[in-house]
């Protein structure tokens, strides 16, 4: 059957197929009830229905922050000061005040106005109406126009996922039916039991996946593996020019005895920014070299990648154990030296990025994989790399802790070890909010640079028009106000002019850094005393916590300028922040705050991409859907071919 074309709006907006559409899940629901006739407290939401009055309009603009504010008559009679920060767009709609309008607004008592959430028609009244994530010039109302156009297209034709067995036992919906309901709930009952049956469907995926590919690794011959050499191992320790920690120590035991063992390695460390991951990471790829055996280790950055090239090359230089470096930006003759060498089995150590999943990368003896940030990689790229080898060890880092019940549970029977202890004790950060007008945020420049220190400011956008959000224009802000002192690093500068502000960085001819969260990992300059971050509470707890990471790594006392509007008390993120320093306990509390569809943010929580799933709150449909995989596996006659098939293939059912 030829399949259903879309509308040139979808397709520019990446959608391929009507399934893609239907499979696009809202984030959250709006619930667009009216509010009764009463004097809301501060903060409270309200839902009014009436017109702005014509001729109300004001703009006035704040360091390239806008605010427009108007006048709205309810159909109750009542006039309220609405507020509305950074749209402008609404003194251009020539058509706003001449609606009807379905107004969601928050009540500002400090201010004595409203705070503008968001406009609707008015026949949406009542209704729970969803709220999608949206890419740029595709509109809330025009989306869903067009999902029932598509929903059209599909009826009777989506097939199931979860086998009807289970189905049964957990009193979960068809499918199609749970689809529709996600995006046309009669009520928040009947959305609950549609996300229900998705959030099911994409667990049971995943841990699908995850027991495939670990059978298929643990089954791999190793019959002619040597032995690590542990004299030599504990020789090149014992010349370091500071002893292991304990928990170093005892990871570095855990992680030979797997290699020695008869199944492969796969295993977890895990520890808090600092802890010395990537040391305890280097001593296992020496240990595979005494066995003959190379090492791949594979970052998900070019800038990480190069930050572990050099502390590694560091590390072992004056040894035999020779470290090469492959990302997308090698030259290409040096890239041809590196491959052949590889094949010769004349390097050791191979540090990269996604280039190291390319075909022309061979290697004489691969026999252990090294995978930093291992939540921003998936199992399918994980199982590329492995196969490049014969029963290689697999060791994943995360500088997210992840509590070891739920890492049991999300990565089954993984074997986990962590890392508590810093190496020059805990570092001396503290950590303050303030707003984007305090003096106190140029003064903390000042301060650090006297001191001959390095400073970030961290902006959680490359562009836009708001000086607070906008790496590009914080940074001319900064450049203005400290002449000759800054440099700005983005993902979208080039590879040579992301080197170039690095060096200049490091070189403290530039101390101040004005960049966006990818130096989250990467760029560790010991001395930078001071972290300005930028609309504070729009970061995921997890990515904070690493920028502040960034800070302090001397052992001397560091600064930390959380700079929001918002304060602890309506931040949950930034409340946290202050009260804490705990890796684990920031991350229990991250996912704890995570909800539906927070894909970027999950990104950086140290846990697996999920579209629906919240790790925290959901805990019980992993562990039903981990012995249901199980199961399924053992049995798969059960009604789950094509389960099994999907997660065999990769794919993934839940785009949303």
């Amino acid at each position: 059957m030829k399949e259903p074309s879309l509308s040139a709006s979808l397709r520019n907006a990446g959608f391929r197929t009507p399934l893609d559409v239907l499979e696009h899940l809202p984030v959250r629901y709006e619930d667009l009830a009216l509010t009764k006739a009463h004097e809301p407290k501060d903060g409270e939401r309200v839902v009014c229905l009436g017109h702005a009055i014509p001729g109300s309009f004001r703009l006035t603009r704040f360091l390239r922050r806008c605010l427009v504010s108007f006048r709205f008559e309810t159909k109750g009679g009542r006039t309220l000061l609405v507020e509305a920060w950074n749209r402008e767009y609404l003194m251009r709609d020539k058509t706003f005040p001449e609606r009807e309008l379905l107004l969601v607004l928050k009540r500002e008592e400090r201010r004595r106005s409203y705070s503008f959430l968001s406009a609707h028609r008015p026949e949406e009244g009542g209704r729970l109406v969803p709220v999608y994530r949206l890419p740029e010039g595709l509109s809330q109302g025009s989306f869903r126009t067009q999902l029932l156009r598509q929903e059209e297209k599909l009826r009777g034709k989506v097939e199931d996922v979860v086998p009807e067995h289970l189905r049964a036992r957990y009193r979960l919906l068809p499918r199609e039916e749970a689809l529709h309901k996600a995006h046309f709930p009669g009520s928040y009952e009947e959305a609950k039991e549609a996300l229900r049956t998705l959030k099911y469907e994409e667990a049971l995926l995943y841990e699908l996946r995850n027991l495939i590919a670990r059978k298929r690794h643990r089954g791999e011959g190793r019959e002619s593996r040597r032995k690590v050499d542990k004299e030599k191992v504990l020789s090149f320790v014992s010349s370091l020019p500071y002893p292991l920690l304990e928990d170093q120590g005892k990871a570095l035991e855990e992680i030979l005895s797997d290699m020695d063992g008869k199944g492969a390695m796969y295993r977890l460390l895990q520890g808090d920014v600092g802890t010395g991951k990537t040391l305890v990471a280097a001593l296992a790829a020496y240990a595979n070299g005494t066995r003959g055996g190379q090492t791949a280790l594979m970052a998900p950055t070019e800038t990480l990648a190069r930050q572990h090239y050099l502390t590694l090359s560091r590390l072992f230089e004056g040894t035999s154990f020779r470290v090469a470096l492959l990302t997308g930006g090698t030259p290409g003759e040096e890239r041809s030296a590196i491959l052949q060498d590889l094949r010769d089995g004349d390097i050791d150590l191979l540090v990269g990025t996604h280039a190291l999943f390319a075909k022309s990368v061979e290697y004489l003896n691969l026999s252990l994989v090294l995978i930093d940030e291992q939540h921003k990689f998936g199992v399918a790229q994980r199982t590329t790399l492995l196969g490049k080898g014969e029963g290689a060890d697999l060791l994943l880092m995360s500088a997210t802790p992840i509590p070891r019940t739920l890492a049991l549970t999300l990565f089954g029977d993984m074997d986990v070890s962590t890392l508590r202890e810093f190496p020059k004790g805990r570092r001396k950060v503290e950590t303050r909010w303030c707003r984007p007008d305090d003096p106190e945020v140029l003064q903390a420049v000042l301060d650090t640079l006297g001191e001959g220190r390095e400073c970030f400011v961290v902006l959680p956008h490359i562009e836009g028009e708001d000086t607070l959000k906008s790496a590009l224009k914080a940074f001319h802000a900064f450049a203005r106000l400290f002449p000759g002192k800054c440099v700005l690093l983005h993902g979208k500068m080039g590879r040579e002019e992301q080197m170039e502000s690095e060096r200049l960085f490091r070189a403290k001819e530039r101390p101040i850094l004005v960049a966006t969260s990818m130096v989250e990992v990467g760029i560790d300059v010991p001395e930078a005393g001071l972290l300005i971050l930028y609309e504070a509470g729009s970061f995921s707890l997890s990515a904070a916590h690493q920028l502040r990471g960034r800070i302090g790594r001397d052992g001397r006392k560091s600064l930390c300028l959380l700079v929001d509007e918002r304060g602890p008390r309506e931040s949950e993120r930034i409340k946290t922040l202050l009260s804490t320093e705990d890796g684990f306990l920031i991350a229990e509390k991250d996912l704890a705050l995570r909800g539906p569809g927070e894909v970027a943010g999950t990104r950086q929580s140290g846990l697996p991409d999920f579209r629906l799933l919240n790790a925290v709150d959901d805990f019980r449909i992993f562990e039903c859907a981990l012995h249901d995989a199980e199961a399924l596996l053992e049995d798969p006659s059960m009604e789950g071919e094509r389960a099994i098939a999907l997660a065999e293939e990769g794919e993934e059912v839940s785009r949303g």
